[in-house]
């Protein structure tokens, strides 16, 4: 990671291939972010500004150097200039694994209020390569509003199933499981069961999140035939990271919906201002609100 590194040691140059048509908008581009301007030797231009170098040879090879050079990459050269995402997704650069397969991941188990979310994607050849194009990735590594405009894209353009259990279902369902693992797998297995009805597809990869045989037991009862990979860190596959976006999207929608009834921000996660929130609405509303906006086996509700 780029925060990781010392001023000891020097950043790697990132470097690429521009499209001649593209070499006016980037420099337009640059002009606008305060670059100054020179001619070197065997370049078209080359722009400086503090921490950040910018270099276009008459190869056409573009580099880019200096400390801020990942902000730089992630959020303007590549999404407006390059279309292409091998610096901020590595996984474009790599041999993709084009089998047909769903990917299934979830959001929202550690946060006290809101739904838990499940969501699952079919994806087989160009459509995986498509995935990457897009720029999908580990939603972990993503803000909410880029989550959300990536999501559009992946209903748009993809295969899926989310399931979004609200605070009060969610209760419910905890009741009856018994423990958060036995709930999630039946997610997960009825993610699975939707899409690949649809899709006809019975290869399936998840981010591991417990024992192998707890996926496996919930996909058995409903008499699944499913070649199941658990991975750990699984959404560095393209399709389950498509899966974490639509996971944490339905997540955030269903957070915002929970606050705006609620008439104040209901903050994501297990924090201080969790409690706070929590108190707020219990003053508000009564004792009786939390099973509605929040996962109430959490300790936050003891200390609420």
């Amino acid at each position: 990671m780029l925060a990781c590194m010392t001023e000891k040691t020097p950043l790697k140059p990132f470097v690429a291939t521009l499209d001649p048509a593209m070499i006016d908008t980037l420099k337009n581009g640059l002009l606008e972010r305060g670059f100054e301007f020179s001619t070197p030797p065997y370049t078209i231009f080359a722009a400086k500004k503090k921490n950040l170098a910018v270099t276009l040879y008459t190869s056409l090879k573009l580099t880019v150097m200096g400390k801020e050079m990942g902000e730089f990459i992630e959020y303007y050269l590549e999404p407006e200039i390059l279309k292409s995402f091998s610096f901020t997704n590595p996984v474009a650069s790599l041999e993709l694994d084009l089998t047909g397969r769903i990917g299934v991941d979830e959001a929202g188990k550690g946060d006290f209020f809101g739904p838990l979310c499940i969501a699952a994607v079919y994806a087989q050849g160009e459509e995986i390569e498509k995935m990457v194009k897009l720029g999908i990735k580990d939603s972990k590594t993503l803000s909410d509003s880029t989550i959300l405009k990536l999501a559009e894209q992946i209903r748009k353009n993809f295969l899926y199933e989310v399931i979004r259990i609200g605070p009060s279902k969610y209760n419910e369902m905890y009741g009856n499981f018994g423990n958060l693992n036995s709930l999630l797998a039946w997610g997960h297995a009825t993610a699975i069961e939707k899409l690949s009805e649809r899709s006809h597809c019975t290869n399936a990869i998840i981010d591991k999140f417990a024992h192998e045989f707890v996926v496996e037991r919930a996909l058995a009862r409903k008499k699944l035939k499913i070649n199941l990979t658990q991975r750990t860190k699984g959404e560095q596959d393209p399709v389950v990271a498509a899966a974490s976006i639509l996971a944490r999207a339905a997540f955030v929608e269903g957070i915002k919906k929970l606050s705006e009834e609620a008439g104040f921000e209901l903050p994501k996660g297990a924090s201080q201002a969790v409690i706070a929130a929590g108190k707020k609405a219990v003053a508000t509303f009564g004792r009786d609100v939390l099973p509605k906006i929040s996962k109430t086996h959490f300790k936050t509700t003891e200390q609420i």
